[in-house]
């Protein structure tokens, strides 16, 4: 028997082409983070993916006018209440498209703080893959979200990667990264330990950073 409340997972997908490389990593992404979310608790889980091409012309509005339209005010609340959230975008002149940027400068800068994260690029060569850590990353710990450890970078030759379990090609990334969303939103570390020990814990037990500097201060 499922929880009344479902968890919800959205994917903003920020691809100008249709179909598009970008929102198809966006959907293994999701579909990665639900299944691994469908088999850890018992809870239905609803996943959204946002196109903002599709917005486009109401964000260029928005910011011009500061009054959003009723789709964007929708996609502005879906992404701010999603419990796990996933961002992808195209890779434009070395950083995030500018459509990918608009739409995240109207989410106030503290709506996204301590939501888990996973950020992900496509992109035409693998020269790129730097975004992810030099652009992307910085934008989310701006807005205060919990990026997880993993991001995923795919260049057009990594489509083609068959990638199992043992390897590091694209579908084992895409699947490291979904796992690792799944325990941020429920609340564990990526090793699947719970994030604060209880008092039955061993000496092995993970102990979070924020206690690790508390402690140090105590001492």
């Amino acid at each position: 028997m499922f929880a009344t409340t479902p968890l919800r997972v959205v994917a903003v997908s920020a691809g100008l082409s249709q179909p598009s490389s970008t929102r198809l990593l966006a959907d293994r992404l999701a579909a990665a983070a639900r299944e691994r979310l469908a088999a850890e608790q018992d809870r239905s889980v609803e996943v959204r993916v946002i196109e903002i091409r599709d917005l486009a012309v109401d964000i260029a509005n928005h910011l011009v006018s500061g009054f959003p339209s009723a789709g964007l005010r929708e996609a502005i609340d879906a992404v701010t209440e999603a419990d796990g959230l996933i961002a992808v975008t195209p890779v434009f002149t070395a950083s995030y498209s500018g459509l990918f940027k608009s739409f995240f400068d109207l989410i106030d800068n503290t709506a996204l703080t301590g939501k888990p994260v996973v950020i992900a690029a496509t992109g035409g060569t693998a020269r790129h893959s730097l975004v992810l850590e030099h652009a992307l990353r910085p934008l989310f710990a701006y807005l205060r979200a919990v990026t997880v450890p993993t991001s995923v970078y795919a260049a057009s030759e990594d489509w083609g990667s068959s990638g199992d379990e043992y390897t590091d090609g694209l579908p084992s990334r895409i699947r490291r990264a979904g796992g690792e969303l799944a325990s941020a939103v429920l609340g564990r570390t990526v090793s699947g330990a719970s994030r604060a020990p209880g008092p039955d814990d061993g000496e092995d037990a993970v102990v979070p950073f924020e206690q690790q500097l508390a402690d140090l201060r105590l001492d």
